[in-house]
């Protein structure tokens, strides 16, 4: 039969999103049991820093990073020669018109970097599917193993010149238009130590705008703005940055450390997508007309369902499987619900999409609890 004439037999009790620990899973258990579907059930995030401070500390974390790539060595030595592009600094005539130009050009750091996070809400659709791609991983890996050998000076990879020339010698009347404009470039242009940070905190923002969290699209905008913080002060003429020296090499070599590790992170998923996988979209790895005759059967027995949507590339699902689905008291609760594991490895899939747009899915995990009419 078909899945949609099978689902007319059910009510929509309850439906939840992201990784849950096993108390939070059996409060929403509860909820689906307790009466008709009052809202949406937001999950917590598998990282436990999410889980237990909430997105405000990671706002936090990443403004404090931003903050700190300024003592990167792609960013620091370049500080003097920008403010020599945009008028400020000594040649901006007035603390006041420095502290300005230097404003304006972080504040087109911060909407740069703005702009990817609306670009993920535009996308967010269908960036899971990004996400699942071997190709995307693969592409992600070859491009932070490249900017790890330019931090271990093995190649050169050196976006600052473009940044001269595009400012076109100095901005002597500092206008604020070339200053907004060379905050753009430089944000776009900010060169092999920034770059990782970047893609790292723009993939992040999308997983948490897939599992609910709105918020989670000011994540990039934030960056921005800890990188946009020193350039008013410096603009006007206050110098409290470090000056560059042999201590640059060992942040160098730590930024290159810590790239490699998240380059072997994305190549590892590459490699794991590559693999032939024999799972197929569907229930537990069947067809859309098994996920009908599951819910036909559940019917006939007046079992609530559990509509479990899950994927092997996806990390929440696996924190799902290892600490909730796993724990016992969960074990027993689910023996009283018919529990289906809807696999969607691919998004692209018709049956999958069609399934995600009659839920309202936006990424894996995702829960629907069913009541049968009786």
């Amino acid at each position: 039969g078909d899945w949609k004439t099978a689902l007319e037999k059910f009510t929509l009790a309850g439906r939840a999103e992201g990784f849950m620990r096993p108390s939070r899973f059996l409060e929403f258990l509860d909820q689906a049991e307790s009466g008709p579907l009052e809202g949406e059930t937001v999950a917590e995030d598998s990282g436990s820093l999410l889980a237990r401070r909430g997105i405000l500390l990671m706002i936090l974390f990443i403004l404090v990073g931003g903050l700190a790539l300024n003592l990167t060595p792609c960013v620091l030595p370049m500080i003097p020669v920008n403010l020599a592009i945009i008028g400020a600094g000594a040649q901006a005539g007035s603390k006041g018109r420095g502290f300005a130009l230097g404003a304006v050009y972080g504040l087109g750091i911060a909407l740069a970097y703005g702009l990817l996070g609306v670009v993920v809400v535009l996308t967010g659709s269908t960036f899971g599917s990004l996400q699942s791609s071997p190709w995307f991983n693969l592409v992600i890996a070859v491009i932070f193993i490249a900017l790890a050998l330019a931090m271990f000076d093995v190649i050169q990879i050196d976006f600052s010149r473009f940044q001269s020339k595009l400012g076109g010698g100095t901005n002597k009347s500092g206008s604020f238009v070339m200053a907004f404009t060379m905050g753009v470039v430089a944000a776009l242009l900010a060169g092999a130590c920034v770059a990782p940070v970047v893609t790292t905190v723009v993939l992040f923002a999308a997983e948490l705008y897939q599992t609910s969290k709105i918020g989670g699209l000011l994540l990039p905008f934030v960056l921005g703005i800890g990188m946009a913080l020193p350039w008013p002060f410096a603009g006007a003429g206050l110098s409290f940055l470090p000056k560059p020296g042999k201590w640059m090499q060992y942040v160098k070599v730590a930024f290159g450390v810590g790239i490699l590790i998240l380059a072997f992170n994305y190549g590892l998923l590459s490699y794991r997508g590559f693999r032939p996988v024999e799972v197929k979209d569907g229930i537990d790895g069947r067809t859309n007309a098994e996920f009908a005759r599951a819910l036909e059967r559940a019917h006939a027995e007046g079992k609530s369902v559990l509509i479990d949507v899950t994927a092997s590339w996806c990390k929440n699902c696996k924190a799902m499987e290892k600490n909730t689905f796993s724990d016992e008291e969960i074990k027993k609760r689910l023996d009283d619900y018919v529990f289906l594991k809807y696999v969607s490895e691919d998004p692209e899939n018709p049956n999958t999409q069609a399934v995600w747009e009659h839920f309202g899915v936006r990424g894996p995990p995702a829960y629907y609890v069913l009541k049968p009419i009786r």
